[in-house]
């Protein structure tokens, strides 16, 4: 092989080394991202439920107080 061939392939293995690296650190982000993601739609779950159960009991505490009248 002569001395450019050899220089280009270099150059071409570089580059997919950064290109390699760039994936890397862009399926690093979005693996956090998608965690964090994760996390906040449990905790808006919760709250979800937390809102139905109080919900829940205001409308059968109403009823309660509507069947007494």
């Amino acid at each position: 092989m002569e001395k450019p061939d050899l220089q280009l392939l270099e150059a071409r293995i570089d580059a997919l080394i950064q290109t390699c690296k760039q994936f890397a650190d862009e399926n690093k982000a979005l693996r956090e991202n998608q965690a964090s993601l994760m996390s906040e739609r449990a905790t808006l779950i919760e709250k979800n439920t937390i809102a139905r159960t109080r919900i829940e009991a205001m409308i059968a505490q109403l009823k309660s107080m509507e069947v007494g009248a």
